[in-house]
């Protein structure tokens, strides 16, 4: 923003900033517009000129809000929670008359090495929640049996052929004190009518003397979203997603020329 002032007293310097000025001031008098000097009509002025842009726009740097993003951003974390990456938990669940089904997904483990590469752990898995029914579409979740399915597991069931089953037995405490305390086993069979799969677990806990028997109908089109749905997950539950992320073109053609017998490239060359 440029302000004038115009003064009838004091004269001015008007500097050239490519040019150095003298000490003196230089005034412009009306004769440099053409009027008489000797006119007594019209009085000598001076002209002072002020510059106040740079005031203004420090003031704008100030009092201006940030300029808005473009790239998109991942959602934000609610107030108070931790710094770090947005975690999401997600589940599918099928609901009928006598029970209940949820199926929600566990992410493999890693633990970091010393050379700061990260080794899995412990493979992912598919976690089975069977709730019976409480009434009409109420169900009693506090009564809940769990079942967790390998990623081996997953594999037979997605390869069923339409009138095969599989049956898959579970004991926690395995190899521990408790062993044969608690008996788990999850059956996967077709419907006699063929049109989808009935889920049966039966639980056997000694320790609280428990034996429950849930069961629950899945339809033909229920179990096709299942086996899609496992699938996908498969690839993620071995961790081979977090191996391709890491992959890097640069640093793959390092390490080849670097070692040429390097993996299988040996064998294939021979």
């Amino acid at each position: 923003m440029l302000k004038l002032e115009c003064s009838l007293s004091s004269p001015v310097a008007v500097q050239n900033p490519n040019h150095s000025v003298s000490s003196k001031a230089r005034v412009f008098s009306t004769n440099s517009f053409g009027f008489a000097p000797n006119s007594t009509s019209f009085r000598k002025r001076r002209l002072a000129l002020k510059c106040r842009q740079s005031e203004y726009f420090d003031q704008q740097r100030l009092t201006a809000p940030n300029p808005p993003s473009t790239a998109a951003s991942a959602p934000q974390s609610p107030a108070g929670a931790s710094a770090g990456p947005a975690r999401f938990y997600v589940g599918h669940s099928i609901y009928k008359g006598k029970a209940a089904l949820t199926v929600e997904p566990k992410a493999p483990e890693f633990t970091a090495l010393d050379s700061g590469a990260f080794k899995m752990s412990r493979e992912g898995f598919v976690l089975l929640q069977f709730a019976p029914a409480a009434g009409v579409r109420v169900y009693d979740w506090s009564r809940k049996q769990v079942f967790s399915l390998s990623v081996t597991e997953i594999g037979s069931i997605v390869s069923l052929g339409a009138k095969e089953s599989c049956e898959f037995f579970h004991d926690p405490f395995k190899g521990k004190s408790e062993e044969g305390k608690v008996r788990k086993v999850l059956k996967v069979e077709p419907l006699p009518d063929g049109s989808g799969r009935f889920f049966n677990l039966s639980v056997q806990n000694k320790l609280i003397n428990l034996d429950e028997n849930i069961y629950i109908p899945v339809t033909r089109a229920e179990f096709a979203v299942l086996n899609s749905a496992f699938n996908y997950l498969l690839p993620y539950l071995i961790g081979w997603h977090a191996y391709v992320n890491s992959v890097k073109p640069e640093d793959m053609s390092r390490v080849n020329n670097a070692t040429p017998r390097y993996g299988g490239d040996f064998e294939w060359s021979r």
